[in-house]
């Protein structure tokens, strides 16, 4: 079992930044990829980011040059820089790991079997 816990949202106005940090504990050993993930009210939920345990990266197209996914693995941590933030961006931000690559699993996250509680993010105009 793996357990997720997500932290560092906020309210923040837009043009501004954040930092999400996403703290894995348990067994982290058989999960490949790490995503956050985001949903607003009324909107499906959106695959913002994916990081690989050798580092590789990918990127929805809404959020690319903006946002940047980072890990820290003797901290078993993920972190999201969210940076140049819209209103849009608005959303509930959750961290989820899977056994499968990011590739594979495309973001999708029907592919994540392990979430965290999410933090809130607010971007005013």
């Amino acid at each position: 079992q793996v357990h997720l816990v997500e932290s560092g949202g906020g309210s923040v106005q837009a043009g501004g930044s954040l930092r999400l940090s996403c703290a894995a504990s348990g067994y982290t050993y058989d999960t490949y990829c790490t995503g956050w993930f985001r949903q607003a009210p009324g909107k499906e939920r959106e695959g913002v980011a994916g990081i690989e345990r050798d580092g590789s990266t990918s990127y929805a197209d809404s959020v690319k040059g903006r946002f940047t996914i980072s890990q820290d693995n003797a901290r078993n941590t993920v972190y999201l820089q969210m940076s140049s933030l819209k209103p849009e961006d608005t959303a509930m931000y959750y961290c989820a790991a899977s056994g499968l690559g990011c590739y594979t699993t495309r973001l999708w996250g029907s592919y994540f079997p392990y979430w965290g509680q999410g933090t809130q993010v607010t971007v005013s105009s």
